[in-house]
């Protein structure tokens, strides 16, 4: 695991998320937590518990992407839920236990690709070995009655051994592939193909998990099946990489290691958590009597305890919790006590204006300009923004979540795409062209969409 100190993720984070600083400084010392709790004696260490967050705050202001930056950059597993797929009025929501599976799942692909890049450099080389078999392929020494049996001395019938191969050819054969001169050329080689009897289990509501365990027992009984197959040398070398690499990974270690860091440094997002909390003057409807089941269903979860998958048993104990909501109506202290308990970190993530806005657009490494500069300079068109253009865009994404739904930097979007959309639509007629976004080019494609408010309620 990453051994970051909180500042230096706060300052990681900064690269891509404008603001909330006291958010991003509660999930640093979240992390670093969790680092100190790997370095006590193993009586101690497994006797703390993870300091579960809430983040509060409207939609569009980072919450989500918080807690995904955070978990790229300590490389863990991480897995986005909306506590809403866990109720329905009147029907069976999904186990919430599926969650722990799913972020199993993701473990367990994260560190496959981890040992596939350890195995990277020996399983490229069988594979140019495979390879330069199927452009040189061997020839016997002499033929039989098939060509490759002949009678012995003493009657019996025996394999010919290969004629060895000329190594001058196949070194020169080496030789070009390794300069891609040969990645046009085609080679006819076998591969694996899914069986065509495809086994859709549909599960009853809340037995997932049974139903994944019927599918695989199904998928077993239909194995692969191999055909030949024509294709490029540069993909049959991409597909021979993955076959040498499957066989020099142990299933088992990985499936070891992924459940591992699942454990003990696992992430779950749990979005939208406001929408179950039951609100203390509701009256006891039918409705809250659902959303206090499930977050009586999510807290053995929470607390900690065992979940069974397909890889195994698996320990909620030190997985870390984020919840997130816009708690507009419904408040932390209308969750259930016990669940309260478990999140005591607690942070409000504040609203997003005009000055933040502008420095979205600018700032980050992944600003939507950069993006929309780097599209269309596929199409051989240079677009640049000037600062009066940046702030007008700023200012118009201020005025509309005032006065319509407040839906944070999401709302940049939508404005950037109406601006944009006729030079999107005409950039393959203007390659070669520059085009300069200024505040007037801005005022002429939204202002009469920003004027009047219905037309902005529906298209901004």
């Amino acid at each position: 695991m990453s051994n970051l100190t909180p500042r230096e993720i706060v300052s990681e984070l900064d690269r891509y998320i404008i603001g909330q600083e006291a958010a991003k400084r509660m999930v640093a010392i979240a992390m670093r937590n969790r680092w100190r709790r790997q370095q006590l004696d193993p009586e101690l260490r497994d006797e703390i518990a993870p300091k579960n967050i809430i983040l509060m705050g409207p939609t569009g202001v980072g919450k989500t992407e918080i807690a995904r930056r955070l978990a790229r950059l300590t490389n863990c597993p991480f897995f986005k839920v909306e506590a809403t797929k866990f109720t329905e009025v009147g029907y069976v929501g999904r186990d919430v236990e599926s969650m722990v599976r799913d972020l199993m799942e993701v473990g367990v692909n994260m560190v496959r690709k981890e040992e596939t890049e350890k195995v990277r450099i020996k399983a490229e080389k069988y594979a140019e070995e495979r390879l330069l078999d199927l452009l040189l392929p061997s020839k016997p020494k002499s033929s039989g009655p098939a060509g490759f049996f002949m009678g012995s001395a003493n009657g019996e019938v025996e394999e010919q051994k290969e004629e060895p191969k000329d190594s001058g050819t196949r070194e020169k054969f080496r030789q070009m592939f390794r300069r891609g001169e040969l990645d046009e050329r085609e080679v006819e080689m076998e591969v694996s193909t899914q069986s065509g009897a495809q086994v859709e289990i549909m599960a009853i509501p809340g037995m997932e998990e049974m139903g994944s365990n019927l599918q695989n027992a199904f998928s077993n009984m239909f194995p692969d099946r191999k055909k030949q197959r024509k294709m490029k040398i540069k993909e049959a070398y991409q597909v021979l990489i993955d076959e040498e690499a499957d066989k020099l990974i142990d299933p088992e270690t990985v499936n070891e290691l992924a459940r591992e860091r699942v454990e003990q440094q696992g992430i779950l997002f749990v979005d939208e958590m406001d929408k179950i909390a039951s609100r203390q003057d509701a009256g006891g409807s039918s409705a809250d009597v659902s959303r206090e089941g499930v977050q009586r269903d999510l807290l053995p979860v929470v607390e900690g305890s065992v979940v069974n998958t397909k890889y195994g048993m698996i320990k909620t104990d030190h997985i870390l919790f984020i919840a997130a909501g816009a708690f507009h109506f419904a408040k932390p202290s209308d969750l259930i006590p016990e669940l309260q308990g478990r999140f005591p970190l607690r942070e409000e993530l504040n609203s997003l204006h005009k000055e933040e806005f502008y420095r979205i657009l600018t700032e980050p490494k992944n600003a939507l300009t950069v993006q929309y500069k780097a599209l269309l300079e596929t199409e051989g068109v240079s677009i640049d923004f000037t600062k009066e253009a940046l702030e007008e865009i700023s200012s118009n994404a201020e005025k509309i979540n005032e006065e319509t739904e407040n839906i944070g930097a999401r709302r940049l979007y939508t404005i950037m795409e109406k601006i944009l959309a006729n030079l999107s639509f005409e950039a393959p007629d203007k390659s070669g062209q520059k085009v300069v976004v200024d505040r007037d080019y801005v005022k002429d494609q939204i202002d009469d969409v920003v004027e009047d408010r219905d037309l902005s309620r529906y298209i901004l």
